[in-house]
Protein backbone atom coordinates (compact mmCIF):
# COMPACT_ATOMS: atom_id res chain seq x y z
CA UNK A 1 0.00 0.00 0.00
CA UNK A 2 1.75 3.34 -0.81
CA UNK A 3 1.35 6.56 0.77
CA UNK A 4 -1.59 8.45 -1.58
CA UNK A 5 -3.40 5.00 -1.27
CA UNK A 6 -3.21 5.43 2.73
CA UNK A 7 -3.60 9.16 2.33
CA UNK A 8 -6.95 8.92 -0.07
CA UNK A 9 -8.31 5.93 2.44
CA UNK A 10 -7.45 8.54 5.35
CA UNK A 11 -9.34 10.85 4.22
CA UNK A 12 -12.45 8.61 3.01
CA UNK A 13 -12.64 7.69 6.42
CA UNK A 14 -12.57 10.86 8.10
CA UNK A 15 -15.85 11.71 6.05
CA UNK A 16 -17.49 8.62 6.76
CA UNK A 17 -16.87 9.17 10.53
CA UNK A 18 -17.60 12.82 10.52
CA UNK A 19 -20.95 11.84 7.97
CA UNK A 20 -21.72 9.38 10.59
CA UNK A 21 -21.12 11.86 13.45
CA UNK A 22 -23.51 14.59 12.05
CA UNK A 23 -26.22 12.17 11.43
CA UNK A 24 -26.20 10.97 14.62
CA UNK A 25 -26.30 14.36 15.87
CA UNK A 26 -29.63 14.96 13.42
CA UNK A 27 -31.40 12.55 14.72
CA UNK A 28 -30.86 13.27 18.30
CA UNK A 29 -32.34 16.98 17.22
CA UNK A 30 -35.56 15.49 15.79
CA UNK A 31 -36.13 13.36 18.47
CA UNK A 32 -35.61 15.79 21.31
CA UNK A 33 -37.90 18.09 19.02
CA UNK A 34 -40.60 15.72 19.27
CA UNK A 35 -40.02 14.55 22.53
CA UNK A 36 -40.81 18.31 23.29
CA UNK A 37 -43.77 18.77 21.63
CA UNK A 38 -45.31 15.51 22.90
CA UNK A 39 -44.36 16.82 25.99
CA UNK A 40 -45.57 20.65 25.64
CA UNK A 41 -49.27 18.92 24.86
CA UNK A 42 -49.61 16.49 27.49
CA UNK A 43 -48.26 19.68 30.06
CA UNK A 44 -50.96 22.02 28.25
CA UNK A 45 -53.95 19.42 29.19
CA UNK A 46 -52.55 18.87 32.66
CA UNK A 47 -51.29 22.72 32.98
CA UNK A 48 -54.97 24.20 33.49
CA UNK A 49 -55.96 21.72 36.80
CA UNK A 50 -52.42 22.20 38.17
CA UNK A 51 -52.50 25.65 37.61
CA UNK A 52 -53.99 26.94 41.07
CA UNK A 53 -52.10 24.27 42.64
CA UNK A 54 -48.91 25.59 41.93
CA UNK A 55 -49.78 28.91 42.66
CA UNK A 56 -50.70 28.24 46.13
CA UNK A 57 -47.08 26.52 46.86
CA UNK A 58 -45.27 29.58 45.65
CA UNK A 59 -46.47 31.80 48.77
CA UNK A 60 -43.88 31.76 51.51
CA UNK A 61 -44.81 32.45 55.21
CA UNK A 62 -43.21 35.52 56.74
CA UNK A 63 -41.97 32.98 59.63
CA UNK A 64 -39.82 30.44 57.22
CA UNK A 65 -39.08 33.98 55.10
CA UNK A 66 -37.43 35.19 58.70
CA UNK A 67 -36.02 31.71 59.50
CA UNK A 68 -34.01 31.82 56.14
CA UNK A 69 -32.97 35.21 56.97
CA UNK A 70 -31.49 34.50 60.27
CA UNK A 71 -29.84 31.20 59.30
CA UNK A 72 -27.88 32.84 55.88
CA UNK A 73 -27.11 36.22 58.56
CA UNK A 74 -25.95 33.41 61.17
CA UNK A 75 -23.18 31.75 58.68
CA UNK A 76 -22.13 34.84 57.30
CA UNK A 77 -20.86 35.53 61.16
CA UNK A 78 -19.47 32.14 61.91
CA UNK A 79 -17.79 32.37 58.28
CA UNK A 80 -16.25 35.99 59.20
CA UNK A 81 -17.79 37.74 55.92
CA UNK A 82 -19.53 39.89 57.82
Amino acid sequence: MTIMEMMQQSVVLTFLGMGVVFLFLWVMTICIDITGKIIKSIDSKNGEADSKTHKESEKVSPQVTAAITAAINQFQKDAGDV
